[in-house]
C-alpha cells in the first residue's frame, strides 16, 4: 500500500473542516472566538423549561401539526421577548423544551395558550363561594372603552364618551388608540346586530360524548338531589331566603377545578357554592370554546356569564406594547379589515345594550354594557362600552414593560393550537455552568490521560500511534462540533462530553483488536512488515463490527430518548464515525510506516512484547550443526 495517499486525504479533510470553522457562515470575531463551540445552558448557564401538552377538555391528544404549530408560536415568542440564540425543540410527541444559553427568564407566559376572546357581559354574581344574592347594578365597571380623542366627560349619543375609572381596583380596560384625525361614531341602533336575551338553553349545544361522561361522574358525586337542585336554578341562588338549598349546593364546593370545568356555563355560574378559586383553576382551553357561552371571573371574586365570542384573537393583526398619553404601558391592538367590522358592531351593540342581553347586575355607572377582554381562562378587563368604537384600540391595565410586552407578544404571534402545562423549570446560573464545564473537561483530560498512560507502559512505540491518533480524533471532533453549531445549531453539553468520553473506550477498544492481532501474526512467524497489513485485514471487520454496534446504539438513544440524553447520543455517535475515520486514514498508515524501522523490530522498543522473542524462537533452528552449516 501508499499510505502516503490515505495521509493526504486526512490531512484534506482537516484543512476543509478548519476552513469552515474559521470562514463559514456565522464565523465572526477573532480567532479565539470563531474557534468557540455553542455550549448548553448547563455549561454556561441559563433556562430551561419543559411543557408538556395537555388533552382539551373534548379529551383529544395533539396532532403532530399542531405540536409543529406551536413550537413555532413559541420560538417566535420568546425571540420576541428580546433573547438570542433561544432553542425550542420538540421531544416526543407531547413535550416542548425551551432552552435559554446564557441568561435566566421568566418562561411561564411562553407556554400559555393566549386564547384571546371579546364576550360580552351578560350577567355578574359574587364568586367568593358563599353568595347570597347577585351585586348590585351599580357596581362600578373595572375599565372602560372609548373611541380616540375623548376630551368630554359626559356621554351622549354624538359627542365623546368619557374614561370611567376602575373604583373597585380592576385590572384596566380598553381604550382606542390615540389618533389625532379620529372621531367617535354616531351610535345608532342596528337591527342586524340585536341580541336575544340569554337563557337557560342559549348555550346547549351538543357535547363531546367524553365531557358528558365527566358530567355523569360529577352528577354521581354530588348526588341526585344536589345535581336536580343545580339543574333547577335559573339565576343565581340566594341562600338567604332558603338555607336549606345552601346545603343541597354543598356538594358543589368540593368539586375539582378539572370536574367544575365539565358543568354546563349556566350551572357554574347559577350556583352559588361554585366559587371563583375553582373556575380560575380549571384547565387551560376550559372557556376556548367562542361559540358556547362561559363562566368566568375577576380579581377572584366576581363571577361574570360571559356571551359568545364575537371577536377573536385571530381578528386582531397586530399587537404592540407602548406608552399612551398619561405615560402608562396599554396593549395597542390593530385589528384586520374583518375583525375591525365585528369590534365596531360588538361595541355597538354593547353600548345600546340591543335586546337587553345585559343584565342589570352587568352594567357599568352609566347603565352600558361590559366587554370582557378574555385571555385564556382568564378576564384581563371587562370595561364598560362608552361608544362605538370604528378604529383601533388599547387593552389598559395596571401593566409595566415587561408584562405589556409579554401580552402583546401573545397576541401578535397568535393562539397555541395546543394547550401545555409546565413541567419542569430548570435556572442555571453562569458560575454553576462554568463549574461543570470545568469538571466536564477535567474528566475527558484524565479519561484520555489514562488511556495514553496505559498505552504507552503496555504497546511503548505503539503507544505513540494511539495517542497521535486521540490527538486527531479530538481535533476533528472539536471542528466539527464548532461546525455543527452553527449549521443546525448543535450545543454541547455536560452529557454530550461524556459521550466523547464514553468513546474512548470504544477507541481503545479498536487499538487492543488491532496490536493483538499483530503480535498474533509474528508470532505465527511472519515478519513485522508483512504481519501489520495480515493483522489490519483480519483485525478490520471486527473494528468495524465494534463500532457499527456502538454507533447503532447511539442513534437508537438519540431517537427514543428526550433531553440532555440526546446530546450524550449525538456524541458518542460522531465520536464514533470520526474515529473511524481516523482508524482508516491514519492508524492503518502509520503502523505500516512504522513497520519499515528498525525499532518496530526491537521488542523493548516496539512494544510487541514477546512476540517477537517467540518468532524469533521458532525461526532459530534447533540442531547446532544445522546452525554451523
Amino acid at each position: 500500500m501508499r499510505p502516503g495517499r490515505q495521509l493526504a486525504v486526512l490531512g484534506f479533510i482537516f484543512v476543509v473542516l478548519y476552513l469552515l470553522v474559521f470562514f463559514s457562515g456565522g464565523a465572526s470575531g477573532s480567532f479565539k472566538d470563531r474557534l468557540e463551540p455553542k455550549l448548553g445552558l448547563d455549561l454556561i448557564g441559563g433556562t430551561r423549561m419543559t411543557l408538556e401538552a395537555t388533552n382539551n377538555v373534548d379529551g383529544k391528544p395533539p396532532t403532530a401539526e399542531n405540536l409543529e404549530e406551536a413550537r413555532q408560536i413559541i420560538e417566535n415568542r420568546v425571540n420576541g421577548l428580546g433573547v438570542a440564540e433561544a432553542e425550542v425543540v420538540t421531544e416526543g410527541n407531547r413535550n416542548i423544551v425551551i432552552s435559554l444559553p446564557g441568561e435566566n427568564r421568566n418562561l411561564d407566559e411562553v407556554g400559555s395558550a393566549a386564547e384571546l376572546r371579546f364576550r360580552k357581559v351578560l350577567k355578574a354574581a359574587d364568586g367568593s363561594g358563599t353568595a347570597a344574592a347577585p351585586p348590585a347594578a351599580t357596581a362600578a365597571p373595572p375599565g372602560s372603552v372609548t373611541p380616540s380623542g375623548a376630551p368630554s366627560a359626559t356621554p351622549s349619543g354624538s359627542a365623546a364618551p368619557k374614561v370611567s375609572p376602575s373604583a373597585s381596583g380592576g385590572q384596566g380596560g380598553m381604550a382606542p388608540a390615540p389618533s389625532a384625525s379620529a372621531t367617535p361614531a354616531t351610535p345608532t341602533p342596528s337591527a342586524s346586530a340585536s341580541a336575544p336575551a340569554p337563557s337557560a338553553s342559549a348555550s346547549a349545544e351538543p357535547v363531546p360524548a367524553s365531557v358528558e361522561e365527566q358530567r355523569k361522574a360529577v352528577e354521581q358525586k354530588v348526588g341526585a338531589a344536589a345535581w336536580q337542585a343545580a339543574s333547577g336554578l335559573q339565576a343565581p341562588a340566594d341562600l338567604s331566603a332558603d338555607p336549606s338549598l345552601g346545603d343541597k349546593l354543598k356538594p358543589f364546593s368540593a368539586l375539582s377545578p378539572q370536574e367544575v370545568a365539565v358543568l354546563p356555563a349556566q350551572m357554574q355560574f347559577n350556583v352559588p357554592t361554585i366559587g371563583c378559586a375553582q373556575l380560575d383553576k380549571r384547565p387551560p382551553a376550559s372557556i376556548s370554546d367562542p361559540k358556547q357561552q362561559v363562566v368566568s371571573c375577576e380579581g377572584g371574586a366576581s363571577k361574570y356569564l360571559l356571551d359568545q365570542a364575537k371577536v377573536l384573537g385571530t381578528d386582531v393583526d397586530d399587537a404592540d406594547a407602548v406608552l399612551d398619553q398619561t405615560n402608562a404601558w396599554v396593549v395597542s391592538l390593530d385589528f384586520t379589515g374583518d375583525g375591525q367590522s365585528k369590534w365596531t358592531a360588538l361595541t355597538r351593540e354593547a353600548f345600546n345594550n340591543e335586546g337587553q342581553a345585559c343584565d342589570a347586575s352587568a352594567l357599568g355607572q352609566d347603565g352600558k354594557c361590559r366587554v370582557a377582554v378574555v385571555l385564556d381562562n382568564e378576564i384581563v378587563s371587562s370595561p364598560e362600552i362608552q361608544g362605538v368604537l370604528t378604529g383601533n384600540s388599547q387593552i389598559t391595565g395596571n401593566f409595566n414593560q415587561k408584562d405589556a410586552s409579554a401580552l402583546a407578544g401573545q397576541l401578535r404571534y397568535g393562539a397555541l393550537p395546543v394547550t401545555f402545562k409546565a413541567q419542569e423549570s430548570q435556572n442555571v446560573t453562569a458560575t454553576l455552568g462554568a463549574s461543570h464545564l470545568r469538571a466536564g473537561l477535567l474528566a475527558a483530560g484524565i479519561g484520555m490521560l489514562l488511556v495514553i498512560i496505559y498505552a504507552f507502559f503496555y504497546y511503548r512505540l505503539l503507544g505513540s500511534v494511539i495517542f497521535l491518533s486521540l490527538i486527531l480524533s479530538a481535533l476533528l471532533v472539536f471542528g466539527a462540533l464548532v461546525v455543527l453549531g452553527r449549521q443546525i445549531g448543535f450545543t454541547l453539553t455536560l452529557a454530550g462530553i461524556a459521550g466523547m468520553i464514553v468513546s474512548l473506550g470504544v477507541a481503545a477498544d479498536s487499538f487492543v483488536i488491532y496490536f493483538e492481532r499483530l503480535k498474533d501474526e509474528i508470532r505465527e512467524g511472519r515478519s513485522p512488515r508483512s504481519a501489520v497489513p495480515r493483522a489490519w485485514v483480519r483485525a478490520r471487520r471486527t473494528i468495524i463490527s465494534a463500532n457499527a454496534i456502538t454507533l447503532l446504539s447511539a442513534v437508537v438513544l438519540y431517537v427514543v430518548s428526550v433531553g440532555t440524553v440526546k446530546g450524550f447520543a449525538f456524541a458518542l455517535g460522531l465520536a464514533t464515525v470520526l474515529d473511524l475515520v481516523v482508524v482508516f486514514l491514519f492508524r492503518h498508515p502509520i503502523m505500516t510506516m512504522f513497520a519499515r524501522t528498525r525499532a518496530f523490530l526491537s521488542p523493548r522498543v516496539s512494544g510487541l512484547g514477546r512476540a517477537l522473542p517467540a518468532r524469533n524462537q521458532q525461526t532459530q533452528p534447533r540442531n547446532p550443526r544445522a546452525k554451523e552449516a
